[in-house]
């Protein structure tokens, strides 16, 4: 299953976005165990995203080699499961998580790529930054040596009105537009699950983070 799953979403996605960019996927691999992910990686899965730091510190020493996402929600208290050891922060969604990470990368002489989390239908049972708040986020990550700003990832609602999440994705891409042109190294729009990435991809996401989709039902 896992292997006809990966060849369709491949097959889905292999002509880009809108704007013809290459979209990049990302296994979403919360309580995926590490042999599962790693015969998604050896069948040609090049990202993976983990949802909690301890999960993730479990099964870093495991995996094969691939392109860390850390996309879950991070606490202070668990930066040092995931900073400079994650190849790319997906959920920073306050100043002050940006701030924390960027003194934790200093401490261990790294510097740490980010990405900004917006939660672009302010849901309240999700998280991620406003748009205003998201643009201080950026602000203070191009301006800060220890972190490297390279993209945007959104949170669309739970809904069935396409209109919506089209709109909110095309919100979405001009936030990430108007950023890349302060910001070259900018090159990643992550929006779209397993529920709503063939929505996003059609309004300019350039990533894809799906769970279900690739690997099926986990609970």
């Amino acid at each position: 299953m896992l292997e006809e799953n990966l060849r369709k979403i491949s097959e889905e996605i292999k002509n880009g976005n809108n704007l013809g960019e290459e979209i990049t996927l990302v296994g979403a691999t919360k309580f995926v165990g590490i042999d599962r992910i790693n015969e998604a990686i050896s069948l040609g899965l090049a990202h993976i995203g983990e949802n909690r730091a301890q999960e993730f510190r479990d099964k870093l020493p495991f995996y094969l080699p691939c392109v860390k996402h850390f996309i879950g929600t991070l606490q202070k208290n668990k930066l040092k499961y995931v900073v400079g050891k994650a190849d790319i922060i997906d959920s920073v969604s306050s100043v002050a998580l940006a701030e924390d990470i960027a003194a934790a990368a200093e401490k261990l002489g790294v510097k740490q790529r980010i990405m900004v989390e917006i939660n672009a239908g302010g849901e309240e049972s999700k998280s991620g930054a406003t748009f205003p708040d998201a643009k201080r986020i950026c602000d203070f990550a191009l301006g800060n040596a220890n972190i490297a700003l390279c993209g945007v990832m959104g949170m669309l609602p739970e809904s069935d009105d396409t209109s919506l999440l089209s709109d909110l994705s095309e919100k979405l891409r001009e936030f990430y537009d108007l950023l890349k042109k302060d910001a070259a190294e900018v090159k990643h729009l992550s929006v779209g699950m397993s529920s709503d990435y063939k929505i996003a991809i059609k309004h300019g996401s350039n990533a894809i983070r799906l769970g279900t989709a690739l690997f099926g039902a986990r609970y």
